[in-house]
């Protein structure tokens, strides 16, 4: 879409802004609202706050660039009578985000509400239009952030910032227009979005799918099968032997607890120490590598070694990370252990492949490592059970077969992940694009908005 720009430009009066069409004009935030204001978290362990409820209560995770309509709390009427920074902000007012991991965050009330301490809250719009600011502060976020936000880990921005922002716009009407035409455009951005999106999600599926079949049910469609007798295994082919993993192990072990390890043991070089971040279905994750001084991993930790070849398993798992999941030692580990919650199996390879021994197990994991587990935010399996796990194994050349199966179509859905994660990033970079142009008058919009 090529659009015009303005006939005449000025000075923003805003350093990092640089120019803005002649006739708008520049208002400070605080000037441009009736009322900026927040709010405040009762006691969370005072029930009577909450419970039963009425008054929508938003905290800054609710906030997704949308409507609001629904929380997961509310507070009682007498919550803002004991809570005076509690108040009741009006619908269609604009929420932003202060502090931490959400700074930034916008939404637009869809229901009257009240909100925590970490969301500034801008009501009664005089100036300027309420979805012309949220376009504004959504397309300069970071540069905001980077400019105002103070902190390290927690950077947050105050509300006394927000309401000294200044932002140049024209006169109400054009605002509107302006809003209408980014509401449309973004739209059909977004919906391209939301298709690659889903289309990421279908590979996801697909890719677990072919590893899942490939590793438990082989390559011959036409294969006599047999029940394993273990639920996630299901029927196997006929030929395939029923194991545990330790019966096809010649070594294992798990990461040393309680050595003693001090933070003087770590350096920026010498033994890598395998931690549960570089262990992924099927892959090794190096990351961000983290090391022990060689020489004390070699006096006070043998037997935690780790070499190229050998299978590395979870033994702690979360919602977001599978318990149970493997994967193979690469190449050019170096010098290497397994840290605390890590097992390291050594196979006998005439008998097992380790990268099909991983993708088996990693799809068990999927399945039911849970249940072997015990705990229950973060679930462990402890060394023995993980030894005991049943795996269904092909003769070794089949296990090849397979294994080379599952990298040249991983290669092939990892190609098309990458193309659409490209895709997605350049529709974002467009959109902010988009936006920042609009808001700030680079382009002239006003007879688009129809």
């Amino acid at each position: 879409m090529s659009l015009p720009r303005y006939p005449e430009y000025k000075d923003s009066g805003v350093e990092w802004l640089g120019e803005v069409p002649a006739h708008w004009e520049t208002w400070k935030l605080r000037h441009a609202f009736g009322a900026i204001g927040s709010g405040t978290t009762p006691p969370s362990d005072e029930r009577h706050w909450y419970d039963e409820g009425t008054i929508p209560w938003i905290t800054t995770g609710e906030l997704r660039e949308a409507v609001v309509c629904e929380t997961t709390k509310s507070v009682t009427p007498a919550a803002l009578q004991k809570f005076s920074t509690l108040k009741v902000h009006p619908k269609g007012a604009l929420v932003i985000a202060m502090y931490g991991a959400t700074i930034g965050r916008l939404g637009f009330l869809g229901v009257d509400a009240a909100t925590n301490q970490a969301c500034c809250v801008l009501s009664v719009p005089r100036s300027l239009d309420v979805r012309f600011v949220f376009y504004w502060l959504h397309g300069f976020k970071q540069r905001i952030i980077d400019l105002y936000a103070t902190g390290g880990g927690q950077p947050n921005i105050s509300q006394e910032t927000i309401s000294s922002l200044r932002i140049p716009a024209p006169n109400i009407p054009e605002q509107t227009a302006i809003a209408t035409f980014l509401d449309r455009e973004t739209g059909k951005i977004d919906a391209l979005i939301a298709e690659q999106e889903t289309l990421l999600r279908l590979l996801a599926e697909k890719r677990q799918a072919t590893i899942s079949h490939a590793v438990t049910k082989g390559l011959n469609p036409n294969a006599p099968m047999k029940d394993s007798g273990v639920a996630w295994l299901g029927e196997v082919p006929e030929h395939w032997v029923l194991t545990p993993l330790g019966r096809i192990s010649v070594a294992r072990c798990d990461g040393p607890f309680g050595s003693g390890i001090k933070s003087e043991h770590y350096t920026d070089e010498g033994a890598l120490v395998v931690r549960l971040q570089n262990i992924r279905a099927g892959l090794f994750n190096m990351g961000e590598p983290v090391f022990l001084d060689e020489s004390y991993f070699q006096k006070e930790l043998r037997g935690h070694e780790v070499k190229e070849g050998d299978l590395l398993v979870a033994g702690l798992g979360d919602d977001n990370n599978l318990l149970g999941r493997a994967c193979v030692a690469p190449d050019g580990l170096g010098v290497a252990l397994v840290k605390a919650d890590c097992f390291r199996f050594r196979l006998d390879t005439e008998r097992a492949i380790p990268e099909f021994v991983a993708w088996q197990l990693s799809t068990g994991a999927a399945h039911d490592a849970g249940a072997m587990a015990t705990g229950t935010t973060r679930s462990r399996i402890p060394l023995s059970i993980m030894s005991s796990r049943k795996l269904a194994l092909p003769p070794s050349e089949e296990q090849a077969a397979i294994t080379a199966f599952i990298a040249r179509e991983t290669a092939k859905l990892d190609a098309l992940k990458t193309e659409s994660e490209r895709a997605i990033a350049l529709l974002k970079e467009r959109r902010t694009a988009l936006i920042s142009a609009a808001v700030t008058g680079k382009i002239d919009v006003r007879h688009e908005a129809a």
